[in-house]
């Protein structure tokens, strides 16, 4: 599994891990059932604490991207489209923000920002 750490972002490690596999999850990159590592053998690779590992995968539980069995790991849960589209919403969100942020920024209103998510929608129409 390919996940990459960043040591100097604002983001705690567990919530890197975490964001990262759901990410792979509403990609499709990691599919229903399919087994997780476990969680020290996650650690050793990353070179992280048990502990970070742990947490990012009870924050992937509690938000049903994952469920545990007892004895045999954690594997990825049944596709919930309803969360998986308020995951990729609130994703959409967060990048609008940001650009919306951007624009105020740079002198550009709110029509010409509009203008250009029209023009972004119908390049792939």
């Amino acid at each position: 599994m390919d996940i990459i750490i960043s040591y100097s972002s604002d983001k705690p490690i567990y919530e890197q891990i975490a964001g990262q596999i759901k990410n792979m999850i509403i990609s499709g990159a990691l599919k229903e059932g399919e087994c997780l590592p476990s969680m020290r053998l996650l650690a050793k690779e990353l070179r992280i604490s048990v502990i970070t590992t742990k947490r990012a995968y009870e924050e992937l539980e509690k938000d049903g991207f994952i469920a545990t069995v007892a004895g045999k790991g954690c594997f990825v849960a049944g596709a919930n489209m309803a969360l998986i589209q308020e995951e990729r919403l609130h994703m959409a969100e967060g990048y609008l923000q940001k650009a919306v942020e951007i624009a105020k920024e740079s002198g550009i209103g709110k029509k010409e920002l509009q203008e250009i998510l029209n023009l972004l929608f119908e390049e792939d129409a």
